[in-house]
């Protein structure tokens, strides 16, 4: 117990700085995604607080953050239309949660491991795109739309590339030089001059550009009043204290409406479409976690469970794992999943205490934070790297982000899915591996050898996957991969993930023909023989 906190004490100081710049992320796209959805504008804010608190204490992720999620905006609009009432809407959010629940208790949560990895980072691409074409407006004045709808097709009949050239006729200068300067400092903020200097490093550049917002904005009311930024353009926070009663804040669901059928149809498609949000979003962290940890699934599932039902019956909306929060959460350097609870903390606190100073952030400051998460998400250098691993691995990845950026984001998932599948389905499948563990000698560990068959495909990713992870603790694994034709790239990836965490398990790991990494990602298939450990030598003159 006493290293279990001092695990997050000692973590608290990367913590902390990542949480406010998560916090200050997710308090606009809490509200513009209820906005979105037709729901009060504190369910969004209710949303987030549940993510943060209840799901960061309870999941096993470290960098993952949970909220409203903007994918899941037509489903609400939908549900609440069709259910005729918000309380009815949220008793299919509690049931949703019940289904997810039941879903982890029956490890469905594997279903994630399927998903190839250039699906996987097609994703992360079209998230950054969208987020940089969609919060551009914001950056210069002009707010069309939800801050936190992420559509390309809006509602009004215009989409995100109408809206982003629309926003050059709408300009307020007092916005546009606020997201300007912003911008500017965030790009300073990642230059080397201030990352290798001690003291500026520990200024986390989200608080940095707020704080500097503000002021800018309150000397534009003093000196410059014409540049005064309008309230339109700053965050619309509701004040508890103005309110009649505690009922505008929590509501109840509608426990009346469990003999309607339409209850359980969208919960069931709430469950379904949050769940598999979920898992892509922990995957896609998973990959960009410098720790290289895991996230187990089903356990990731009980705890989305848990909040949604918790969400749902104080007056929330439904809960996914958003990628968009979690990556400004790994960006901004947090280390454990007390940086996800900070943020709900402080979007608590903030609801409570500071309504009014979180009233004055101008939102083209909070666009200019999201543009550079964006950004990081979809640098050129990641399309340059899916390239150079060929065509079976770029056109899944091209395909996943142009359906996502001119569709939305499950189907765009599901036909750069269907891509991938095409492609794997080309090659030949067979077992992935042979197993077997040779006897105990003296004064050596059991030596368990896996050899990988003649193709390994991504299908075989979950198969190693699960293989590694039920390895039994003190022995010695060699990987022999001799017969191996063709490895792809997720099973690589996996068995070299498997070595680089294995000495958790006391598991000594080794090598045999096995393909490497080349320096832009891509696969070296002629490696050479790894030099084993001396009490290998024999086993390795026998299989030769």
């Amino acid at each position: 117990m006493k290293n279990f906190f001092g695990t997050y004490v000692k973590a608290a100081k990367y913590d902390i700085p990542s949480s406010i710049v998560v916090f200050l992320v997710a308090l606009p796209l809490c509200l513009g995604i209820a906005l979105a959805s037709g729901a009060p504008l504190f369910a969004g804010l209710i949303s987030g607080i549940v993510g943060g608190i209840v799901i960061g204490l309870l999941s096993k992720s470290s960098l993952s953050v949970s909220g409203p999620a903007a994918g899941l905006v037509v489903i609400v609009l939908n549900a609440v239309d069709s259910l005729g009432s918000y309380e009815a809407f949220l008793m299919a959010v509690v049931l949703a949660g019940v289904i997810q629940l039941a879903l982890g208790f029956l490890k469905a949560g594997i279903i994630g491991l399927y998903f190839p990895s250039s699906v996987i980072k097609g994703m992360l691409a079209a998230i950054g795109l969208i987020l940089i074409l969609k919060q551009f407006p914001y950056l210069i004045g002009f707010t069309a739309d939800a801050f936190g709808d992420m559509k390309f097709l809006q509602s009004d009949g215009s989409n995100t590339f109408s809206d982003f050239f629309a926003a050059f006729t709408h300009m307020e200068v007092g916005s546009l030089i606020i997201g300007l300067f912003s911008l500017f400092l965030m790009i300073f903020w990642d230059r080397p001059i201030i990352k290798n200097n001690g003291l500026l490093k520990r200024i986390p550049a989200g608080v940095l550009v707020v704080v500097m917002a503000i002021v800018l904005n309150q000397i534009f009311g003093l000196i410059a009043p014409n540049l005064a930024i309008d309230p339109v353009h700053l965050v619309s926070l509701p004040i508890i204290s103005e309110m009649d009663s505690i009922q505008e804040v929590f509501t109840a669901p509608n426990f009346g409406v469990l003999g309607n059928p339409t209850v359980y149809v969208t919960a069931f498609t709430l469950a379904i479409v949050a769940s598999l949000e979920t898992l892509l979003s922990v995957e896609a962290i998973d990959k960009l976690d410098p720790l290289k940890r895991r996230t187990p699934q089903n356990a990731e599932l009980k705890a989305q469970g848990v909040g949604n039902i918790v969400s749902g019956l104080i007056g929330g909306l439904p809960i996914t794992a958003v990628i968009v929060r979690s990556s400004a959460n790994l960006d901004s350097g947090a280390r454990t999943k007390m940086s996800a609870v900070y943020h709900g903390i402080l979007l608590l606190v903030a609801v409570a205490v500071f309504p009014m100073v979180m009233n004055m952030i101008p939102l083209s400051a909070l666009a200019a934070i999201l543009i550079m998460v964006g950004f990081k998400l979809t640098k050129p250098s990641l399309y340059k790297a899916q390239y150079l691993l060929g065509k079976d691995r770029f056109i899944p990845f091209f395909v996943t982000v142009v359906c996502i950026l001119f569709t939305d984001l499950l189907v765009g998932i599901l036909i750069g899915m269907s891509v991938g599948i095409f492609y794997v389905l080309r090659a030949n499948y067979k077992v992935p591996y042979f197993f077997k563990e040779e006897k105990e000698e003296k004064e050596s560990k059991p030596l368990i050898r896996i050899e990988l068959s003649e193709h390994v495909s991504f299908l075989n990713k979950a198969s190693l996957q699960l293989t590694f992870e039920h390895l039994p603790e003190n022995r010695e694994v060699l990987i022999d991969g001799s017969s191996t034709k063709e490895i792809d790239y997720d099973a690589l990836e996996v068995i070299y993930n498997f070595k680089n965490t294995a000495h958790e398990k006391n598991i000594v790991c080794h090598f045999k023909n096995i393909p490497e990494f080349g320096k832009n990602g891509e696969i070296i298939q002629k490696p050479k023989l790894e030099v084993p450990h001396k009490k290998l030598v024999g086993n390795f003159k026998k299989s030769a």
